[in-house]
């Protein structure tokens, strides 16, 4: 064959596979794609070295935040889950907030009751972060209001959803069904959180107030779960194949599991649910599907909760995460298998008419910050 056909034969195949051709332009050489994966393992590393600083932090310093709580009214089981619901606003993420509840309890500031109430309120404002990404979709995109009905959609889903199950997870813990059913953290693990924790988290407890130690360890939690946001591949624009996977997943329970996986590999649901709102306004994920999707995202979350549960050494913890997660299983399971076609056609419907109007979407909003604010004053 002459050199012009192999010419043709080339260009043939790239004609006849341009996606494939479009992928290895793009795709860096693996001289380049190297170090940047080691920065990314570093930058894990960094995270969760400074994930296991701040647990420790906080429970040396929970004492110092009782008078804070008893000052806003944070008191009982109500005052506490409006505590998480409106913490989870103000950090824009409910796994910062419910690691602080785990620290908390761990040091001796909350009860079992009150812990499990603050994890659940995060579940109800976690996906606020949805609804802001798509108010700025709006604002700076194409004025599309899909974008604000997807972040309304993952609200009420998480709301309607984690509602129900804090009464029957409050009466699992207190009839002690589960008592038994705990994980005692391994020796090693013990061990190996004193000696990267106590080098540093012993000389500021030498020196800063309770108080000033707990703020520190929730300056430090939060830089945690930015280093380790950062550290993963951004999802504000998925890439062609996650476009093609989240397409072909449009059954309810496929997109239950592709929620679950997702946030999984996140260990966020505030990350893994704001991806919605691309995938949506593409037309890559139906209205209806964010529901599942949304409803496996908020189970799989508390797979880092369980991981402070375990940092702190504290059995009981890991008895009220676990106790959350069968409590938002059940009631979720429950509608995705029994209930869905009307339980998404209400969803729809209110989310539908609460994003209709500016009116209506302000007090939508209006009423998602005045409701934690009621728990926390009750």
């Amino acid at each position: 064959m002459t050199a012009s056909g192999h010419e043709e034969n080339a260009a043939a195949i790239k004609l006849t596979n341009p996606v494939n051709h479009m992928e290895e332009t793009r795709r860096p050489p693996l001289h380049l794609r190297l170090p940047k994966a080691g920065l990314h393992a570093g930058a894990v590393v960094l995270a969760l070295w400074l994930f296991v600083i701040a647990l420790q932090q906080i429970k040396v310093g929970a004492g110092g935040l009782r008078p804070v709580l008893d000052g806003v009214s944070a008191d009982g089981i109500a005052g506490h889950f409006g505590f998480g619901w409106f913490g989870s606003y103000v950090v824009m993420s409910g796994s910062p907030v419910a690691a602080v509840a785990m620290s908390l309890f761990a040091g001796g500031a909350t009860t079992d009751l009150e812990t499990f109430a603050m994890i659940n309120g995060t579940r109800m404002g976690a996906s606020l972060i949805v609804l802001v990404v798509g108010f700025v979709s709006y604002v700076t995109g194409r004025r599309n209001p899909d974008g604000l009905y997807i972040g309304v959609v993952a609200l009420l889903t998480a709301i309607t959803l984690w509602a129900p199950a804090m009464p029957i997870g409050l009466l699992i813990l207190d009839q002690g069904w589960l008592d038994g059913v705990h994980i005692d953290s391994p020796g090693v693990l013990t061990s190996f959180v004193g000696t990267i924790s106590d080098p540093v988290v012993d000389p500021l407890n030498d020196t800063l107030p309770q108080l000033a130690m707990f703020v520190s360890g929730v300056v430090a939690l939060m830089l945690a779960f930015t280093v380790f946001d950062r550290s993963l591949p951004s999802l504000e624009s998925p890439g062609p194949r996650f476009e093609s996977l989240s397409r072909s997943l449009q059954k309810p329970h496929a997109m239950f599991a592709f929620g679950t996986l997702v946030t999984l590999l996140t260990m966020s649901v505030s990350l893994s649910v704001t991806i919605l709102v691309p995938l949506a306004l593409k037309g890559y994920v139906r209205r209806d599907r964010v529901i599942p999707y949304v409803m496996g995202a908020n189970i799989a979350t508390w797979v880092d909760t369980l991981l402070a549960a375990l940092l702190l050494d504290s059995p009981e913890a890991f008895t009220i995460v676990l106790t959350e997660m069968l409590a938002g299983g059940l009631v979720s399971l429950t509608v995705l298998f029994l209930f869905f076609q009307p339980y998404s056609k209400l969803i729809l419907g209110i989310a539908h008419k609460a994003s209709s109007s500016r009116q209506n979407l302000a007090v939508f909003i209006g009423g998602l910050f005045v409701i934690p604010v009621f728990f926390l004053v009750l």
